[in-house]
C-alpha cells in the first residue's frame, strides 16, 4: 500500500514494517531476492534514500544481505534467525552438527507421526534425485537434493516453530552437507563419504510406516557417523 501520505516522522519504521510483512507472510522465502530499490520505492510511494534506511536497517537486524552489484536477498525470516545465523558463521562444523542432530533426530521422530501423502510424495521425490546425483557422480546435485530431502522430512513435521528454526540454520546444514562430500578445500574428495552410510531410504521407510522410534535411530545412524568424520 502507498504510504506516501504517512509524515516523514516514522516513515522509515513504516516502510520497515511493510518489508517485514512481506517476509513473515511468506511472500519473500529466505534466499529470494526482494525488488530493487526503485522498484520498492515506486510501489511505496516514497522516496528512494526512505527504502534505503529501511533496508539497511534490515540489513543490520540480519533479516536482508545486501550483495553490491547482485542485489538484496532475504537472509532470515526473524532477528532472532538473524542472530542465530550470524552465530553460525563463527561456530565449528562440530557444534553446527550437534545442532543439526538435535533437530534432525527430533524432525524425523515427529515426520513419522504427522506425515501427509504429499509429504511421503516430496520425500521421495528429494530421495530419488539424490541417488540419480550419486550414481552420476554429480556432486552439486548430491548436495542440492540431499539438503532438499532433509528439508522435507523437516516439513513434514508440521510445527512451524521448527520448521523455522531449521531455515535459520539452513546455510549451516548445506555448508555440513557439502564439506561431507567434498571435502576440505584441496583434499581430492569428500570425507570419507559412503553413500551406503547415507541411505537415507531405510528414514523414508520409517517415515512411511509410522515408526518415530526407528525414524529417529535413523537420523542419529547417519548424524553420528556425520560427526565421527568432523572429528573434534
Amino acid at each position: 500500500m502507498p504510504l506516501a501520505s504517512t509524515r516523514r516522522t516514522g516513515l522509515v519504521d513504516q516502510v520497515i514494517s511493510q518489508l517485514r510483512a512481506q517476509i513473515d507472510s511468506g511472500e519473500w522465502g529466505i534466499g529470494d531476492r526482494i525488488p530493487t530499490e526503485s522498484e520498492l520505492s515506486d510501489q511505496l510511494e516514497v522516496g528512494r534514500n526512505t527504502v534505503r534506511e529501511a533496508v539497511r536497517a534490515l540489513a543490520h537486524a540480519g533479516l536482508l544481505e545486501i550483495r553490491q552489484g547482485a542485489g538484496t536477498f532475504v537472509r532470515a525470516s526473524s532477528e532472532l534467525g538473524g542472530a542465530l545465523r550470524r552465530r553460525l558463521e563463527r561456530s565449528r562444523l562440530r557444534e553446527n552438527l550437534e545442532v543439526r542432530r538435535a533437530l534432525e533426530m527430533e524432525a524425523a521422530r515427529l515426520a513419522a507421526l504427522r506425515h501427509t501423502d504429499a509429504d511421503l510424495a516430496d520425500i521421495d521425490h528429494a530421495l530419488a534425485l539424490r541417488e540419480s546425483a550419486w550414481n552420476e557422480g554429480d556432486m552439486a546435485a548430491f548436495v542440492e537434493s540431499d539438503f532438499a530431502f532433509h528439508r522435507m522430512i523437516v516439513n513434514a513435521t508440521h510445527n512451524p516453530l521448527l520448521i523455522d528454526l531449521y531455515d535459520d540454520i539452513a546455510q549451516a546444514v548445506y555448508d555440513s552437507i557439502a564439506h561431507t562430500a567434498y571435502g576440505e578445500p584441496g583434499s581430492g574428495g569428500g570425507a570419507g563419504l559412503d553413500n551406503a552410510s547415507f541411505d537415507h531410504k531405510r528414514l523414508a521407510d520409517a517415515v512411511r510406516a509410522g515408526d518415530p522410534d526407528r525414524a529417529l535411530r535413523e537420523a542419529a545412524c547417519y548424524l553420528d557417523e556425520l560427526l565421527s568424520l568432523a572429528g573434534e
